[in-house]
């Protein structure tokens, strides 16, 4: 059995004429785990209560231990028992409620009650604010209690069972339920039903992605040999998250915007995420990335951090004319200059310490490529080099009117590439983490050094994979596979 089954306690709570999905009772559910051998099915819970002990509790715990996905989970049914079990999400929650409230300029004088069903809510001003509750607590019908005042604050959240539903709930809470299982309600297509769902995070619109949708095509074509389904997804879809196995994200990550979100709700739900969080955290600070990769002897441009007042004449001695000037955070050689005169780094560092407290000087190598070593779970998965872009310094360069041109690369055997740039690679990957790093080094008249560690590598058909071909693609989805099988 596979696709979505509901569990209700009593088959009069939504008759099977309801849907078109399968439902069950969760005395069933309980007493015949064979009924769910031949398939994965996405389970939702929709037990009279789920109270500690109760069989709507058996059933979601019993479900995680049968690698069936459902919604809630005990740990959901946990969380909303006390207020104090769950005030960490308040503020942000009542941020967003008051965002609402103040778009649709509404200024209740007296305490009031709305439902969420499925991140969708009963009063639409307060849209956003349901699809974030179902990010925080996946359960099927959630009721708010709001209190007046210039700042509106939650006074309870607590699940809502189906039976409880009155003055039109339960029809708003059928049509949010239909709306939320759809994308499964598609004929089924005459090919063989897939093991996982593996979401992939992108932005359409990304003007320099990591991967392409072209590529994203092509990852998708070869994950059906494996039996895993791959479905793009965007920013908007992360109540959609927990649907899935695993995460695979394929836009440029940030920690102050929605793809750390993504990687952190992932690593929540126990799925196998790339990037997660916590690689995200330590490779996208340059500052943070190069104390680590010192101390842990990988040998790095000589650099100077520098605090705002910092003595750049002292940074200026010590690196020598040009030198390099990069924000902690930035990526695509952006936030990264070149000075040539002491007047320009002046200049330079005042514009960047406006959005930052910290910035990295290093000394200028210059190169006619740079390479990339691909590190996949400790091991190399690609080597290739990028020469810089014509009449430029670097790979990339950026034109006033926002356009971009890139040199040229070349892609490499891994038994073609140098062993000292492999091997000085994955020590570099080492600290960071076990999934899918891009290495960046220079291979200069003094030695080879690593530029900078990235947590989301490019990896584009045709370029990256131009030797490695499909075996680098599926590398990756095996390290999928193997974890969604742990």
């Amino acid at each position: 059995m596979s696709g979505w089954v509901i569990l209700v306690d009593n088959p009069k709570d939504f008759p099977n004429a309801d849907t078109p999905h399968k439902v069950i009772t969760t005395s069933e559910y309980l007493a015949r785990p064979r009924l769910f051998e031949l398939g994965r099915p996405k389970l939702i819970n929709l037990s009279r209560t789920y109270a500690y002990q109760s069989k709507g509790y058996y059933a979601s715990l019993l479900a995680e231990a049968r690698g069936h996905r459902i919604v809630p989970t005990v740990e959901t049914m946990l969380e909303l028992r006390e207020v104090k079990l769950y005030e960490h999400a308040l503020p942000e929650l009542e941020d967003e409620l008051n965002r609402c409230a103040r778009r649709a300029d509404f200024q209740p004088e007296a305490e009031f009650r709305f439902v969420i069903c499925f991140g969708i809510a009963s009063d639409p001003q307060f849209e956003s604010f349901g699809r974030l509750l179902f990010d925080w607590f996946r359960c099927p019908a959630l009721e708010i209690t709001v209190e007046p005042g210039s700042w509106l604050s939650i006074g309870r959240i607590r699940p809502r069972s189906l039976n409880r539903l009155v003055n039109g709930d339960a029809d708003f809470f059928r049509q949010a339920l239909h709306q939320h299982t759809k994308r499964d309600w598609r004929d089924a297509k005459a090919r063989s039903v897939p093991k996982y769902d593996l979401a992939v995070l992108y932005d359409p619109d990304e003007k320099m992605p990591p991967s392409s949708s072209e590529s994203i095509k092509h990852f998708a074509r070869i994950a059906e040999r494996l039996s895993v389904d791959v479905e793009p997804v965007t920013k908007r879809q992360l109540a959609e998250l927990a649907e899935f196995d695993g995460l695979f994200i394929r836009e440029t990550t940030s920690i102050d915007n929605h793809t750390y979100r993504f990687a952190r709700r992932a690593w929540q739900e126990g799925m196998p995420v790339i990037d997660d969080p916590i690689s995200m955290i330590r490779c996208t600070n340059k500052v943070f990335l190069m104390e680590l990769l010192g101390s842990n002897q990988v040998p790095t441009p000589p650099t100077v951090i520098l605090p705002e007042g910092g003595d750049l004449t002292q940074a200026m001695d010590e690196l020598g004319l040009p030198l390099v000037v990069k924000i902690p955070d930035g990526s695509f050689s952006r936030g990264v200059h070149k000075v040539n005169s002491f007047e320009e780094f002046k200049r330079i560092t005042e514009e960047l310490f406006e959005e930052t407290d910290l910035v990295l000087a290093q000394k200028f190598l210059p190169t006619e490529f740079d390479w990339r070593v691909g590190i996949l779970a400790g091991e190399p998965l690609f080597v290739c080099q990028y020469r810089m872009a014509r009449g430029h310094w670097q790979v990339v360069k950026y034109r006033s009117d926002g356009s971009s041109h890139e040199g040229g690369f070349r892609a490499f055997d891994l038994d073609q590439a140098p062993q000292e740039v492999i091997d000085i690679a994955v020590r570099a990957a080492k600290p960071i983490g076990d999934g899918f790093y891009g290495v960046d080094l220079k291979q200069t008249a003094t030695g080879i050094v690593v530029m900078e560690v990235n947590d989301n590598p490019n990896l584009e058909h045709g370029v990256e994979d131009t030797v490695g071909k499909d075996e680098i693609w599926i590398r990756l989805l095996k390290w999928f596979v193997e974890r969604f099988e742990q």
